[in-house]
Protein backbone atom coordinates (compact mmCIF):
# COMPACT_ATOMS: atom_id res chain seq x y z
CA UNK A 1 0.00 0.00 0.00
CA UNK A 2 1.59 3.53 -0.91
CA UNK A 3 2.18 6.30 1.49
CA UNK A 4 -0.57 9.33 1.12
CA UNK A 5 1.27 12.54 0.87
CA UNK A 6 0.06 15.58 3.51
CA UNK A 7 0.19 19.18 2.72
CA UNK A 8 -0.93 21.66 5.54
CA UNK A 9 -3.28 23.87 3.55
CA UNK A 10 -2.89 27.63 4.74
CA UNK A 11 -3.02 31.28 3.59
CA UNK A 12 -1.52 34.32 5.00
CA UNK A 13 -4.60 35.47 6.19
CA UNK A 14 -6.97 35.16 9.49
CA UNK A 15 -10.03 33.84 7.92
CA UNK A 16 -9.05 30.99 4.96
CA UNK A 17 -11.74 28.18 4.93
CA UNK A 18 -12.83 27.69 8.26
CA UNK A 19 -14.86 30.92 8.89
CA UNK A 20 -15.26 32.29 12.36
CA UNK A 21 -12.23 29.85 13.86
CA UNK A 22 -9.98 33.09 14.07
CA UNK A 23 -12.26 34.11 17.07
CA UNK A 24 -10.97 30.45 18.99
CA UNK A 25 -8.78 31.44 22.09
CA UNK A 26 -6.38 29.13 20.81
CA UNK A 27 -6.31 30.28 17.14
CA UNK A 28 -2.84 32.03 16.40
CA UNK A 29 -3.87 33.33 13.07
CA UNK A 30 -5.59 36.35 14.22
CA UNK A 31 -1.79 37.79 14.46
CA UNK A 32 -0.52 36.04 11.12
CA UNK A 33 1.31 39.21 10.24
CA UNK A 34 3.72 37.75 13.05
CA UNK A 35 6.34 35.61 11.08
CA UNK A 36 7.45 33.35 14.37
CA UNK A 37 3.92 31.94 13.84
CA UNK A 38 4.64 30.72 10.43
CA UNK A 39 8.43 29.76 11.26
CA UNK A 40 7.15 27.90 14.37
CA UNK A 41 4.50 26.05 12.06
CA UNK A 42 6.70 25.03 9.83
CA UNK A 43 9.08 23.96 12.23
CA UNK A 44 5.67 21.42 13.49
CA UNK A 45 5.09 20.26 10.30
CA UNK A 46 8.61 19.19 9.44
CA UNK A 47 8.83 17.39 13.21
CA UNK A 48 5.34 15.73 12.20
CA UNK A 49 6.89 14.73 8.54
CA UNK A 50 4.46 16.86 7.32
CA UNK A 51 5.36 16.99 3.21
CA UNK A 52 4.43 20.55 2.26
CA UNK A 53 2.77 23.52 3.27
CA UNK A 54 0.42 25.06 0.88
CA UNK A 55 -0.55 28.68 0.72
CA UNK A 56 -3.27 29.65 -0.62
CA UNK A 57 -3.45 33.11 -1.95
CA UNK A 58 -6.22 35.71 -4.14
CA UNK A 59 -5.47 38.75 -5.67
CA UNK A 60 -8.86 40.72 -5.06
CA UNK A 61 -11.90 40.89 -3.26
CA UNK A 62 -14.67 38.06 -3.31
CA UNK A 63 -18.38 38.58 -4.39
CA UNK A 64 -19.95 41.08 -6.98
CA UNK A 65 -17.05 43.71 -8.15
CA UNK A 66 -19.24 46.98 -7.59
CA UNK A 67 -21.54 46.03 -4.73
CA UNK A 68 -20.77 46.47 -1.28
CA UNK A 69 -17.91 44.44 0.33
CA UNK A 70 -18.23 45.04 3.90
CA UNK A 71 -18.98 41.35 4.47
CA UNK A 72 -14.97 40.29 3.89
CA UNK A 73 -12.98 42.57 6.40
CA UNK A 74 -15.64 41.97 9.03
CA UNK A 75 -15.14 38.49 8.82
CA UNK A 76 -11.43 38.57 8.09
CA UNK A 77 -12.46 36.35 5.19
CA UNK A 78 -8.91 37.00 2.81
CA UNK A 79 -8.77 40.55 3.73
CA UNK A 80 -5.98 41.58 5.06
CA UNK A 81 -3.74 39.14 3.57
CA UNK A 82 -0.07 39.25 2.67
CA UNK A 83 1.72 37.78 -0.38
CA UNK A 84 3.48 34.23 0.97
CA UNK A 85 5.59 34.02 -1.76
CA UNK A 86 7.62 36.96 0.32
CA UNK A 87 7.25 34.63 3.41
CA UNK A 88 8.60 31.65 1.73
CA UNK A 89 11.98 33.11 2.25
CA UNK A 90 12.32 32.76 6.14
CA UNK A 91 10.09 29.62 6.16
CA UNK A 92 12.74 28.11 3.77
CA UNK A 93 16.10 28.77 5.52
CA UNK A 94 14.19 27.34 9.32
CA UNK A 95 13.27 23.62 7.73
CA UNK A 96 15.15 21.60 5.65
CA UNK A 97 12.62 18.80 4.17
CA UNK A 98 9.70 20.60 4.30
CA UNK A 99 7.76 21.28 0.85
CA UNK A 100 6.81 25.27 0.43
CA UNK A 101 3.61 25.87 -1.82
CA UNK A 102 2.71 28.84 -2.89
CA UNK A 103 -0.32 30.43 -5.29
CA UNK A 104 -0.02 32.92 -7.87
CA UNK A 105 -2.29 34.14 -10.33
CA UNK A 106 -0.99 34.52 -14.12
CA UNK A 107 -2.85 37.87 -13.82
CA UNK A 108 -0.25 39.13 -10.74
CA UNK A 109 3.21 39.39 -11.90
CA UNK A 110 5.24 39.24 -15.64
CA UNK A 111 6.24 35.80 -16.49
CA UNK A 112 9.46 37.38 -16.82
CA UNK A 113 10.10 38.59 -13.04
CA UNK A 114 7.68 35.46 -11.43
CA UNK A 115 10.41 33.05 -13.46
CA UNK A 116 13.22 35.02 -11.57
CA UNK A 117 11.52 35.00 -8.16
CA UNK A 118 10.58 31.25 -8.42
CA UNK A 119 13.91 30.30 -9.20
CA UNK A 120 15.39 32.30 -6.43
CA UNK A 121 13.28 30.58 -4.02
CA UNK A 122 14.43 26.99 -5.03
CA UNK A 123 17.59 28.13 -4.69
CA UNK A 124 17.10 29.46 -1.14
CA UNK A 125 15.07 26.17 -0.29
CA UNK A 126 17.82 24.12 -1.91
CA UNK A 127 14.89 22.82 -4.21
CA UNK A 128 11.37 22.65 -2.54
CA UNK A 129 9.74 24.72 -4.18
CA UNK A 130 5.92 24.39 -5.77
CA UNK A 131 3.91 26.50 -7.82
CA UNK A 132 -0.02 26.77 -7.80
CA UNK A 133 -1.19 27.80 -10.95
CA UNK A 134 -4.43 30.01 -11.04
CA UNK A 135 -6.22 32.08 -13.74
CA UNK A 136 -8.05 34.08 -10.80
CA UNK A 137 -11.75 34.03 -10.76
CA UNK A 138 -12.84 37.55 -9.20
CA UNK A 139 -13.81 40.39 -11.26
CA UNK A 140 -12.08 42.56 -8.12
CA UNK A 141 -8.29 40.93 -9.11
CA UNK A 142 -8.81 41.84 -12.67
CA UNK A 143 -9.23 44.94 -12.02
CA UNK A 144 -6.44 45.44 -9.84
CA UNK A 145 -3.98 44.28 -12.85
CA UNK A 146 -5.74 47.16 -15.07
CA UNK A 147 -8.52 45.28 -16.36
CA UNK A 148 -11.98 46.33 -17.45
CA UNK A 149 -13.68 42.66 -16.60
CA UNK A 150 -12.47 39.14 -15.71
CA UNK A 151 -11.51 37.69 -19.03
CA UNK A 152 -13.94 34.95 -20.10
CA UNK A 153 -12.92 31.09 -18.86
CA UNK A 154 -11.49 29.59 -21.59
CA UNK A 155 -9.73 32.92 -22.62
CA UNK A 156 -8.01 32.88 -18.98
CA UNK A 157 -6.79 29.53 -19.79
CA UNK A 158 -5.29 30.58 -23.39
CA UNK A 159 -3.20 32.96 -21.05
CA UNK A 160 -2.00 30.68 -18.80
CA UNK A 161 -1.38 28.26 -21.23
CA UNK A 162 1.27 31.47 -23.07
CA UNK A 163 2.14 32.49 -18.95
CA UNK A 164 3.48 28.57 -18.58
CA UNK A 165 5.66 28.63 -21.97
CA UNK A 166 7.42 31.81 -21.19
CA UNK A 167 8.31 30.74 -17.84
CA UNK A 168 9.68 26.60 -18.87
CA UNK A 169 11.56 28.15 -21.61
CA UNK A 170 13.15 30.92 -18.72
CA UNK A 171 13.35 27.83 -16.43
CA UNK A 172 14.09 24.90 -19.28
CA UNK A 173 15.56 26.50 -21.90
CA UNK A 174 17.83 29.35 -21.35
CA UNK A 175 20.65 27.88 -19.66
CA UNK A 176 22.07 24.55 -20.82
CA UNK A 177 23.83 21.98 -18.19
CA UNK A 178 27.29 23.06 -16.78
CA UNK A 179 27.03 26.59 -17.94
CA UNK A 180 27.59 28.00 -14.36
CA UNK A 181 31.26 27.48 -14.26
CA UNK A 182 32.79 29.57 -11.09
CA UNK A 183 35.90 29.00 -11.75
CA UNK A 184 38.58 31.27 -10.40
CA UNK A 185 41.97 30.33 -11.82
CA UNK A 186 40.44 30.46 -15.06
CA UNK A 187 38.41 33.53 -14.26
CA UNK A 188 35.62 32.41 -15.81
CA UNK A 189 32.04 32.43 -13.59
CA UNK A 190 29.48 31.65 -16.33
CA UNK A 191 29.91 29.75 -19.82
CA UNK A 192 28.20 32.39 -22.21
CA UNK A 193 28.21 29.64 -24.89
CA UNK A 194 25.67 27.77 -22.72
CA UNK A 195 23.55 30.95 -21.85
CA UNK A 196 20.85 31.85 -24.35
CA UNK A 197 18.01 34.45 -25.02
CA UNK A 198 14.17 32.77 -25.76
CA UNK A 199 12.85 35.39 -27.73
CA UNK A 200 9.46 34.64 -27.09
CA UNK A 201 6.90 36.13 -29.47
CA UNK A 202 3.27 35.73 -28.26
CA UNK A 203 -0.33 37.58 -28.38
CA UNK A 204 0.59 38.70 -24.83
CA UNK A 205 3.96 38.92 -24.15
CA UNK A 206 7.41 39.13 -25.93
CA UNK A 207 10.61 38.44 -23.55
CA UNK A 208 13.78 38.14 -24.85
CA UNK A 209 15.85 36.60 -22.03
CA UNK A 210 18.25 35.24 -21.70
CA UNK A 211 16.63 34.17 -17.74
CA UNK A 212 18.91 35.85 -14.91
CA UNK A 213 19.09 33.32 -11.84
CA UNK A 214 21.56 29.88 -12.83
CA UNK A 215 19.45 26.50 -13.07
CA UNK A 216 17.69 26.06 -9.64
CA UNK A 217 17.70 22.89 -7.82
CA UNK A 218 14.78 21.76 -10.06
CA UNK A 219 14.93 24.10 -12.62
CA UNK A 220 11.04 24.62 -13.06
CA UNK A 221 9.29 24.50 -9.91
CA UNK A 222 6.25 21.37 -8.88
CA UNK A 223 3.69 22.13 -10.41
CA UNK A 224 0.13 21.94 -8.96
CA UNK A 225 -3.04 23.18 -10.25
CA UNK A 226 -6.97 23.29 -9.18
CA UNK A 227 -9.04 23.73 -12.62
CA UNK A 228 -12.40 21.99 -12.30
CA UNK A 229 -13.68 22.42 -15.35
CA UNK A 230 -13.31 20.78 -19.03
CA UNK A 231 -10.71 23.42 -19.53
CA UNK A 232 -9.38 23.74 -16.31
CA UNK A 233 -8.49 19.48 -16.28
CA UNK A 234 -6.89 19.96 -19.81
CA UNK A 235 -4.79 22.33 -18.83
CA UNK A 236 -4.11 19.97 -15.52
CA UNK A 237 -3.30 17.03 -17.81
CA UNK A 238 -0.82 18.78 -19.87
CA UNK A 239 1.06 20.92 -17.30
CA UNK A 240 0.41 20.17 -13.85
CA UNK A 241 2.34 17.46 -11.60
CA UNK A 242 -0.02 17.81 -8.97
CA UNK A 243 -4.11 18.16 -9.13
CA UNK A 244 -5.86 19.71 -5.60
CA UNK A 245 -9.68 18.61 -5.46
CA UNK A 246 -12.26 19.24 -3.16
CA UNK A 247 -14.54 16.55 -4.14
CA UNK A 248 -17.54 15.87 -2.20
CA UNK A 249 -16.82 12.04 -2.16
CA UNK A 250 -14.58 9.43 -3.56
CA UNK A 251 -16.54 8.55 -6.35
CA UNK A 252 -16.79 12.02 -7.40
CA UNK A 253 -13.08 12.24 -6.96
CA UNK A 254 -12.43 9.20 -9.15
CA UNK A 255 -14.11 10.00 -12.03
CA UNK A 256 -12.34 13.41 -12.47
CA UNK A 257 -9.09 11.69 -11.53
CA UNK A 258 -9.69 9.01 -13.91
CA UNK A 259 -10.75 11.73 -16.92
CA UNK A 260 -7.59 13.63 -15.69
CA UNK A 261 -5.29 10.80 -16.61
CA UNK A 262 -6.85 9.85 -18.90
CA UNK A 263 -6.09 13.03 -21.18
CA UNK A 264 -2.81 13.01 -19.60
CA UNK A 265 -2.42 9.55 -21.26
CA UNK A 266 -3.56 10.84 -24.84
CA UNK A 267 -1.09 14.34 -24.30
CA UNK A 268 2.15 11.16 -23.97
CA UNK A 269 2.44 11.56 -20.89
CA UNK A 270 1.47 8.79 -17.84
CA UNK A 271 -1.35 8.43 -15.57
CA UNK A 272 1.52 8.47 -12.32
CA UNK A 273 3.06 11.59 -13.47
CA UNK A 274 -0.03 13.46 -11.85
CA UNK A 275 -0.90 13.40 -8.01
CA UNK A 276 -4.18 13.96 -6.68
CA UNK A 277 -4.52 15.69 -3.31
CA UNK A 278 -8.61 15.83 -1.86
CA UNK A 279 -9.15 18.84 0.91
CA UNK A 280 -10.28 17.85 3.94
CA UNK A 281 -10.13 18.42 7.60
CA UNK A 282 -10.18 16.43 10.95
CA UNK A 283 -11.37 16.41 14.23
CA UNK A 284 -9.28 13.74 16.11
CA UNK A 285 -10.50 12.41 19.54
CA UNK A 286 -9.26 9.70 21.52
CA UNK A 287 -12.80 8.24 21.72
CA UNK A 288 -15.40 8.58 19.15
CA UNK A 289 -17.17 10.83 22.18
CA UNK A 290 -14.25 13.04 22.21
CA UNK A 291 -14.32 13.78 19.03
CA UNK A 292 -18.02 14.47 18.79
CA UNK A 293 -17.13 16.58 22.02
CA UNK A 294 -14.55 18.29 20.27
CA UNK A 295 -16.42 19.13 17.04
CA UNK A 296 -18.96 20.76 19.08
CA UNK A 297 -17.15 23.32 20.50
CA UNK A 298 -15.79 23.98 17.62
CA UNK A 299 -18.92 24.63 15.67
CA UNK A 300 -19.33 26.91 18.51
CA UNK A 301 -17.44 29.66 16.52
CA UNK A 302 -18.38 28.99 12.76
CA UNK A 303 -19.27 31.96 10.94
CA UNK A 304 -22.27 30.98 8.51
CA UNK A 305 -22.19 34.41 6.92
CA UNK A 306 -18.12 34.00 6.48
CA UNK A 307 -19.05 30.36 4.46
CA UNK A 308 -21.93 31.66 2.41
CA UNK A 309 -19.84 34.86 1.09
CA UNK A 310 -16.69 32.56 0.49
CA UNK A 311 -18.79 30.56 -1.85
CA UNK A 312 -20.25 33.37 -3.64
CA UNK A 313 -23.57 31.77 -2.30
CA UNK A 314 -26.33 34.08 0.12
CA UNK A 315 -24.86 36.82 -1.06
CA UNK A 316 -27.11 39.38 -3.20
CA UNK A 317 -26.01 41.07 -6.30
CA UNK A 318 -25.59 44.45 -3.77
CA UNK A 319 -23.40 42.36 -1.66
CA UNK A 320 -25.58 42.41 1.29
CA UNK A 321 -26.55 38.59 2.41
CA UNK A 322 -29.64 37.28 1.58
CA UNK A 323 -32.57 35.95 4.28
CA UNK A 324 -31.58 32.65 5.74
CA UNK A 325 -35.37 31.71 4.64
CA UNK A 326 -34.93 32.54 1.20
CA UNK A 327 -35.56 29.80 -1.33
CA UNK A 328 -32.44 29.02 -2.69
CA UNK A 329 -34.54 28.56 -6.18
CA UNK A 330 -35.03 32.21 -6.10
CA UNK A 331 -31.16 33.19 -5.91
CA UNK A 332 -28.97 33.61 -9.07
CA UNK A 333 -25.34 33.35 -8.92
CA UNK A 334 -22.31 32.50 -11.08
CA UNK A 335 -20.66 30.09 -8.68
CA UNK A 336 -20.74 26.23 -8.50
CA UNK A 337 -24.29 24.96 -9.15
CA UNK A 338 -23.27 21.34 -8.42
CA UNK A 339 -23.70 22.29 -4.47
CA UNK A 340 -27.10 23.69 -5.55
CA UNK A 341 -28.01 20.49 -6.97
CA UNK A 342 -26.76 18.41 -4.48
CA UNK A 343 -28.89 19.94 -1.62
CA UNK A 344 -31.96 19.96 -3.76
CA UNK A 345 -31.12 16.40 -3.93
CA UNK A 346 -30.28 16.25 0.09
CA UNK A 347 -33.83 17.83 1.11
CA UNK A 348 -36.39 16.14 -0.70
CA UNK A 349 -39.93 16.95 -0.34
CA UNK A 350 -39.21 20.98 0.62
CA UNK A 351 -37.35 24.05 -1.24
CA UNK A 352 -34.18 23.98 0.55
CA UNK A 353 -33.35 28.10 1.60
CA UNK A 354 -30.09 29.85 2.74
CA UNK A 355 -29.90 28.20 5.79
CA UNK A 356 -29.62 24.65 4.55
CA UNK A 357 -27.23 25.96 2.58
CA UNK A 358 -24.94 27.34 5.24
CA UNK A 359 -25.53 24.52 6.99
CA UNK A 360 -24.07 22.71 4.66
CA UNK A 361 -20.93 24.31 3.24
CA UNK A 362 -19.69 24.61 7.21
CA UNK A 363 -19.91 20.52 7.20
CA UNK A 364 -18.60 19.82 3.67
CA UNK A 365 -15.27 17.68 3.65
CA UNK A 366 -14.95 17.23 7.46
CA UNK A 367 -13.76 13.91 9.14
CA UNK A 368 -14.82 13.94 12.56
CA UNK A 369 -13.80 10.46 14.77
CA UNK A 370 -10.95 8.44 16.35
CA UNK A 371 -7.83 7.77 14.73
CA UNK A 372 -8.86 4.31 13.62
CA UNK A 373 -11.58 5.76 11.96
CA UNK A 374 -9.49 8.53 10.46
CA UNK A 375 -7.57 5.85 8.76
CA UNK A 376 -10.68 3.93 7.88
CA UNK A 377 -11.84 6.98 5.88
CA UNK A 378 -8.51 7.70 4.48
CA UNK A 379 -8.18 4.35 2.63
CA UNK A 380 -12.17 5.14 1.17
CA UNK A 381 -10.10 8.12 -0.56
CA UNK A 382 -7.12 6.31 -1.62
CA UNK A 383 -8.97 3.75 -3.26
CA UNK A 384 -10.31 6.70 -5.64
CA UNK A 385 -7.45 7.06 -6.75
CA UNK A 386 -6.32 10.12 -4.13
CA UNK A 387 -2.56 10.12 -3.57
CA UNK A 388 -2.37 13.10 -0.72
CA UNK A 389 -4.53 14.73 1.75
CA UNK A 390 -4.24 18.77 1.86
CA UNK A 391 -5.13 19.14 5.54
CA UNK A 392 -7.42 22.44 6.32
CA UNK A 393 -6.93 23.91 9.58
CA UNK A 394 -9.56 25.24 11.87
CA UNK A 395 -7.20 26.84 13.82
CA UNK A 396 -3.07 27.39 13.92
CA UNK A 397 -1.23 25.74 15.21
CA UNK A 398 -3.35 23.53 17.34
CA UNK A 399 -5.28 21.32 14.36
CA UNK A 400 -1.85 20.38 12.90
CA UNK A 401 -0.37 19.49 16.50
CA UNK A 402 -3.50 17.53 17.22
CA UNK A 403 -3.47 16.05 13.85
CA UNK A 404 0.21 14.71 14.11
CA UNK A 405 0.01 13.33 17.79
CA UNK A 406 -3.68 11.79 17.50
CA UNK A 407 -3.94 10.64 14.22
CA UNK A 408 -0.50 10.51 12.37
CA UNK A 409 0.77 7.21 14.75
CA UNK A 410 -2.39 4.89 13.49
CA UNK A 411 -1.51 6.76 9.89
CA UNK A 412 1.86 5.16 10.10
CA UNK A 413 1.18 1.62 11.74
CA UNK A 414 -1.11 1.06 8.87
CA UNK A 415 1.76 2.01 6.26
CA UNK A 416 -0.51 5.19 5.26
CA UNK A 417 2.02 7.73 6.18
CA UNK A 418 5.69 8.17 6.10
CA UNK A 419 8.02 7.23 9.30
CA UNK A 420 11.26 9.40 7.89
CA UNK A 421 12.43 11.88 5.03
CA UNK A 422 13.60 10.71 1.48
CA UNK A 423 16.72 13.39 0.84
CA UNK A 424 16.82 15.32 -2.59
CA UNK A 425 14.46 18.18 -4.14
CA UNK A 426 10.50 18.21 -3.32
CA UNK A 427 10.44 17.00 -6.96
CA UNK A 428 12.69 14.27 -6.22
CA UNK A 429 10.43 13.36 -2.65
CA UNK A 430 7.29 12.90 -4.88
CA UNK A 431 8.34 11.48 -7.84
CA UNK A 432 11.96 9.94 -7.71
CA UNK A 433 13.58 12.47 -9.86
CA UNK A 434 14.91 16.38 -9.39
CA UNK A 435 13.65 17.79 -13.19
CA UNK A 436 10.68 17.04 -14.95
CA UNK A 437 10.66 13.57 -17.13
CA UNK A 438 10.98 14.08 -20.61
CA UNK A 439 6.98 13.68 -21.07
CA UNK A 440 6.43 17.03 -19.85
CA UNK A 441 5.60 19.63 -22.23
CA UNK A 442 8.09 21.59 -20.50
CA UNK A 443 11.27 19.71 -21.44
CA UNK A 444 10.81 20.50 -24.92
CA UNK A 445 12.46 23.52 -24.35
CA UNK A 446 15.80 21.90 -23.03
CA UNK A 447 18.16 22.53 -25.76
CA UNK A 448 16.13 24.59 -27.93
CA UNK A 449 17.84 27.63 -28.23
CA UNK A 450 21.05 26.92 -28.72
CA UNK A 451 21.88 29.24 -31.66
CA UNK A 452 21.02 32.29 -29.61
CA UNK A 453 24.51 32.82 -27.37
CA UNK A 454 25.40 35.72 -26.03
CA UNK A 455 27.53 37.52 -28.45
CA UNK A 456 25.15 37.22 -30.97
CA UNK A 457 21.21 37.21 -31.01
Amino acid sequence: MPELLFNAFVMNTASHIQHGLWRHPFAQQVNFNDPSIWIDLVKTLEEGLFDSIFFADVSGLYGPADADYSVYPREGLQIPSNDPSVLLSALAVNTTHLGLAFTSSIMQEHPFNFARKVSTLDHISNGRIAWNIVTSTQTNAARNYGLDELPEHDARYKWADEYVDVTYKLWEGSWDDGALVRDKVAGIYADPSKIHKIHHEGPRYQVEGPHLPSPSPQRTPLLFQAGGSPTGQAFAARNAEAVFIAAPSPSVAAEGIQRTRAIAETLGRRATDIKFFQSLTFVVGTSEDDARAREKELDRYISEAGFLAHMNYGIAADGTPYPPNTPLDEITTNSSQGILDWLKRSTPGRRPVVADLASLLTKRARVVGTPSQIAGELLRWQAAGVDGINVVNWYIPGSYEEFIELALPELRRRGLAKSQYTPGTLRSKFFGEDFLPHRHPAARYRGAFTDTVAHGA
